[in-house]
């Protein structure tokens, strides 16, 4: 026996019809279904309920007090259950109920979501749902076809049985059936002389259903449990009331035979014989039995030789697929090994970065289905073993070199290539990196010195200092020694680049050749700037004669047109800032900030005529002295015409930023007048809906007028609300400009467009919901017969007690209330018990709150009259003569004709001493009204 036979072959283990336990929550909200569900289970239950003299006619409603449900599974099962509660109150319908259930659950079916409180509360999926439930164990389980489960046995008996038939090929327990070919085969495979099978059409599924159900229900006392037309005409029938309904007939066929070979027993017992002949009997009865049992021996044998095939070809289908798995994946680790173990590079960086980049596509896309394909591999290899050894096999033997053993070598040797190689790429990129590191720094150091050596040589040759006067070779002799200085600092760097190319040398760098050419010339040229540099050192010391005036007016601008030309670029860039403010005092703050840089305009005005004017001495010295070069100056490269540029550009864009300032204060000005408005209208209406919210709140709490006063005047109020409606209209309009405007806060007011909704939204909810309760109070006043002053002591009770004004009390609250209304509660522990289940009623969802409707129908139920079983029997009596039993006639007499012909129906005869003809049992009916009668 497999596994899977064994956990079924369990009564009630974990395992248990686990398919149909969750019972589809989906298909019970198909109106069709629960219709065709409804009708079956309740012919079902009807099937078993006439054997003790009772039915159902509401599934849902009559098996609220858990009466007929506690009485239907003493039937079935053959058990009796724990006596039932007799209280018509809720929680003895819902004790009898858990009473049922518990039985349900100790017969090992775990119930999923079905409480008592659905079923006595009407709900008609939780009421199907635990029908199906027990049609399952006491109906369905007990099928065993080949230990598969009961749904799967039930379908395959089906097959065996219909297999021979034409246009029947059962696959399912809703569309194969739905022509009624199906049924009419199960019939005539098990009783030819009720159905001509071979009269029957496809094309009549109609005729088929109703001929198949007809002699079911006559002659198999199967009653019809399903409606043709619903099947014909919904595009998939239900399963679970098909499977109802064919258990039927597996209980009705399989049964058979037990039964006649009793009966034949039966028959000679009743032979006048004192001691009948036991031979004949026995040879009697076995005539009987062989006739029945040769084709049931014939499938049996059948069935063996399938199970046995068919675990045969399981096995061999295994073999193969792991003879073909095996192969693969060897043939797929011998071709993938010669790739891990190669060593080859282009000792570049890219290229190994490509390998490595190889290596993870093969282990993100490449190995992983491999990995599956073995885990595949080796469960196929331990299921087939199990099975062979389970079915008295003998134990398979792979292949030359397709062990496990040997796909464990072989994939352990994969593994040892994917890590060495791994690490050999890993160290690879190391190494690589750190090349291309160096290479890189040899070429920025290299890059920077060549640029800082460009026109270098042609400046020490050059013999421009002859010329010069004064100034010009104080300047270059400054600037020489600046030269020399920089010159000496380049010295590391030079060092530097050929430490670094003698590491890459030494590295092996692909490209060594080309470093150490440009590091020569690197070098041949540092050696040429040193002689150069010495030469016009000495060349320059000879000259000493300076030109001081002109140097020092050079200086003088130098230091003062850099921080002036700082200024400048400074303040354009200011006047060209953008800016964002969103208030009055922002762009104040702005308007006011520009005034204080214009008035220093003046004084920069000075300066930038002072440094100007150094520029026009210069020039008159060097004209007068013909000074070659005298115009230059070593000490800044700004000159006059830059000051000039940028001083005209700032006098340019002061107006502009005049101008912008200008034009957003018109804009915060508009803004601000929508701020107003705004708060304006927002002041106005938030305010109205606080009063509107007051208002209503305070008729809500009852105490000004009578309830058509109240109502009439919320309805005043709602209708005074929908004509403010112009207002918030208006409002919205005003808040799209605000939104357009790009405004987002507004000091003159507390309320947003968002709050004033929500606060509207909330009073039309609060009106309704007023109305509402209003008129739920005056239809609960008309109905109970309360007057407008109990109602008012009611509610100015419930007031008094909800001091947080919330609608609602809490326990301790109610109970106060309670007592005050003259409620007696004791403050013993049966007073306690009294208490929590009065707070049974009116909290019944156990929120921890009494809402006014539940208290005002709780306390109308306690000071309205109620009719009862006694009061109702009383009135029989009057009408009676006071007779136990009352006639027809007199019923007829005294009654509207459809009431009286309505109680001549229902009412069961009376059985009593001294009955009339056709006297009828008026006390039991009037118990049967209350919900009081016996099982």
């Amino acid at each position: 026996m497999t596994q899977n036979a064994m956990n079924n072959a369990e009564p009630y283990g974990d395992g248990y019809m686990q398919p149909e336990e969750e019972w589809e929550r989906e298909g019970l909200l198909d109106p069709a279904w629960e219709k065709q569900q409804k009708k079956t289970f309740t012919a079902w239950c009807n099937s078993h309920l006439r054997k003790a003299g009772t039915s159902i006619d509401n599934i849902d409603e009559d098996f609220r007090n858990g009466l007929k449900l506690m009485l239907l599974l003493e039937v079935i099962s053959g058990e009796t259950l724990p006596k039932p509660d007799r209280g018509k109150m809720r929680f003895h319908k819902i004790a009898n109920v858990n009473k049922a259930l518990d039985f349900i659950e100790r017969k090992g079916v775990k119930l999923v979501s079905i409480g008592a409180e659905e079923i006595v509360d009407g709900n008609l999926k939780m009421t199907l749902g635990m029908i199906w439930t027990i049609i399952l164990r006491f109906a369905i389980q007990d099928i065993s076809v080949e230990e598969m489960t009961a749904k799967e046995g039930l379908l395959l008996w089906c097959q065996r049985k219909t297999a021979p038939y034409k246009n029947v090929n059962v696959q399912n327990f809703h569309l194969s059936f739905k022509d009624g070919l199906a049924f009419c085969a199960l019939i005539h495979r098990h009783r030819p002389d009720l159905i001509d099978y071979h009269k029957l059409s496809k094309d009549n599924p109609l005729e088929n259903l109703n001929t198949a159900f007809d002699v079911a229900e006559k002659y198999l006392d199967i009653p019809r449990m399903l409606d043709p037309d619903d099947l014909i005409n919904t595009p998939k029938p239900d399963e679970r009331a098909i499977m109802t309904y064919v258990s039927c007939y597996y209980h009705a066929f399989q049964g058979a035979m037990q039964v006649k070979c009793k009966l034949f027993i039966m028959c000679a017992n009743l032979v006048n014989t004192a001691m009948p002949d036991e031979r004949a009997v026995m040879t009697y009865v076995s005539s009987y039995y062989h006739s029945f049992s040769g084709a049931q021996k014939a499938e049996t044998a059948a069935n063996r030789i399938c199970k046995v095939l068919k675990v045969n070809q399981e096995n061999e289908r295994l073999m193969e697929e792991y003879e073909r798995l095996a192969s693969d994946l060897l043939e797929w680790i011998r071709r993938t090994m010669p790739w891990l173990e190669s060593r080859q590079t282009d000792n570049s960086l890219a290229g190994v970065q490509k390998k490595l980049e190889e290596y993870r596509t093969y282990r993100r896309k490449h190995k992983p289905p491999r990995v599956e394909q073995k885990a595949k591999l080796e469960t196929n290899f331990n299921t087939l073993q199990t099975k062979l050894r389970l079915s008295n096999r003998p134990a398979y033997m792979p292949t030359e070199g397709k062990m496990v053993s040997d796909i464990a070598n072989a994939w352990k040797g994969l593994e040892i290539g994917e890590k060495a190689f791994e690490e050999w790429l890993l160290s690879e990129m190391m190494r690589l990196e750190r090349l291309e590191h160096l290479a890189q720094k040899f070429k920025h150091k290299a890059d920077i010195h060549e640029d800082w050596t460009r026109g270098k040589e042609e400046m020490l040759k050059s013999n421009d200092f002859r010329q010069c006067r004064l100034n010009e070779l104080k300047a270059l002799k400054k600037k020489h020694e600046a030269f020399e200085s920089d010159l000496a600092a380049h010295q590391d760097r030079v060092e530097q680049i050929a430490a670094i190319a003698q590491e890459l040398n030494a590295l092996e760098y692909h490209d060594s050749a080309s470093v150490n050419a440009r590091c020569q010339r690197i070098c041949d040229q540092w050696d040429r700037l040193g002689s150069l540099t010495q030469r016009r050192r000495q060349t320059l010391d000879e000259t000493e004669r300076i030109l001081e005036k002109i140097d020092t007016l050079h200086l003088e601008f130098a230091k003062r047109a850099a921080p002036f030309n700082n200024w400048l670029d400074g303040t354009r860039e200011d006047l060209v800032d953008m800016f964002i403010v969103h208030t009055m005092e922002e762009i104040q703050g702005l308007m006011d900030a520009h005034a204080q840089f214009k008035a220093t305009l003046g004084e920069a005005d000075k300066e930038y005529g002072a440094i100007v004017g150094l520029v026009r001495e210069v020039q008159e010295l060097a004209q007068k002295y013909q000074v070659p070069g005298g115009l230059d100056n070593p000490y800044t490269t700004l000159t006059a015409n830059d000051l000039t540029k940028k001083w005209s550009e700032v006098q340019q864009l002061v107006p502009q930023r005049d101008a912008t300032l200008a034009a957003e204060l018109r804009k915060q000005q508009n803004n601000e007048m929508l701020r107003r408005q705004f708060a304006e209208k927002a002041n106005q209406v938030g305010p109205w809906m606080e009063r509107q919210m007051d208002a209503v709140t305070a008729i809500g709490m009852g105490l000004q007028g009578s309830l058509e006063e109240q109502l009439q005047r919320l309805k005043e109020y709602e209708q005074a609300v929908y004509a403010y409606m112009t207002h918030i209209e208006e409002l919205e309009k005003i808040h799209q400009a605000v939104q357009e405007g790009m405004v987002f806060e507004n000091r003159y007011t507390q309320y947003t467009m968002e709050t004033l909704r929500v606060g509207w939204e909330q009073l039309l909810t609060s009106i309704n919901l007023n109305i509402n309760e209003v008129e739920n109070q005056i239809l609960t006043r008309d109905s109970k017969g309360i007057t407008q002053e109990h109602l008012n002591e009611f509610r100015s009770s419930f007031n008094h007690f909800d001091k947080n004004r919330t609608g609602r009390l809490t326990p301790e609250e109610f109970k106060s209330c309670l007592v005050s209304l003259g409620y007696s509660i004791g403050k013993d522990r049966q007073g306690e018990i009294d208490f929590q289940r009065i707070l049974a009623v009116v909290d019944p969802n156990n929120s921890g709150y009494v809402h006014f409707d539940a208290f005002l129908d709780f306390m109308t139920r306690e000071s309205t009259d109620v009719d009862t079983a006694e009061q109702v029997i009383d009135s029989f009596r009057i009408l009676a003569g006071d007779r136990p039993f009352i006639l027809p006639d007199e019923l007829r007499r005294e009654l509207p004709p459809d009431q009286a012909e309505y109680c001549i129906q229902r009412m069961p005869p009376y059985k009593g001493p001294n009955a009339l003809p056709g006297a009828l049992d008026y006390m039991s009916f009037s118990a049967a009204l209350y919900g009081e009668s016996d099982l």
